[in-house]
């Protein structure tokens, strides 16, 4: 994997960090693998292993949990696996999901020497455990906003979140930077215009492979490098 020149970011004029959450700012795999077995023991259906269930998520629980189940016809099926899976998730969700080391200091390093900007965060994952998580965890305090893949009528890579993020923020593609993990998040930022850095230390490593972001990044604390 070639990582593009950081020379393509323009650094002092960026004013909006926009952060996907899971992989990017915290590892939440063994919470959501859980989950998702949990499930498909529910319908006496057999788990699957970690890796295969790490390669679904991104596209929202809808998404994670019709991917787990094979991708059936049956939607009054998926509808009661994506209940139960919710509901499970809502309980579990932290009992392994973490913040990745560097990332709180990055945020802070944002924060403070970058005066004037702001910080959100857009998410696939639905917004109500997706803000409980950050409340929880310490990272809300750093974000303006948190939305969520049921924030919208669409989720990424489409780019009406990125979009609603920047009229908020009263800024313009040009001053704005999505940073992800995945392919989806690379593709929200070319559909919208804006910068993108990739972070290859996430849960979907593989699929940055498959876009060009503005950068790239192997861990959480070279972000601040890169961005200050």
């Amino acid at each position: 994997m070639s990582v593009a020149s950081d020379r393509r970011l323009p650094k002092e004029k960026l004013r909006l960090y926009v952060f996907d959450l899971d992989g990017t700012l915290i590892d939440s795999r063994a919470d959501l693998v859980q989950s998702v077995n949990a499930t498909l023991r529910h319908f006496q259906r057999h788990e699957l292993p970690a890796d295969v269930i790490a390669s679904y998520i991104g596209d929202g629980a809808g998404m994670l949990v019709r991917r787990a189940f094979g991708d059936p016809q049956d939607t009054s099926l998926l509808d009661a696996a994506l209940l139960h899976f919710l509901a499970y998730y809502r309980e579990h969700k932290l009992d392994h999901t973490y913040v990745y080391e560097g990332v709180k200091s990055a945020l802070q390093a944002l924060q403070v020497r970058q005066q004037g900007a702001q910080m959100a965060v857009l998410s696939n994952k639905p917004v109500g455990p997706s803000r409980a998580i950050c409340e929880a965890l310490g990272l809300a305090q750093y974000f303006f906003q948190i939305y969520g893949g049921d924030s919208f009528p669409t989720k990424k890579p489409d780019g009406q979140g990125l979009r609603k993020l920047m009229q908020e923020a009263g800024v313009a593609a040009q001053e704005t930077v999505m940073i992800g993990d995945s392919d989806i998040d690379i593709l929200t930022a070319q559909n919208c215009g804006t910068y993108s850095i990739g972070c290859t230390y996430g849960l979907s490593p593989h699929t940055l492979e498959m876009v060009t972001p503005s950068a790239l990044v192997q861990a959480p604390a070279e972000l601040a490098g890169l961005l200050l």
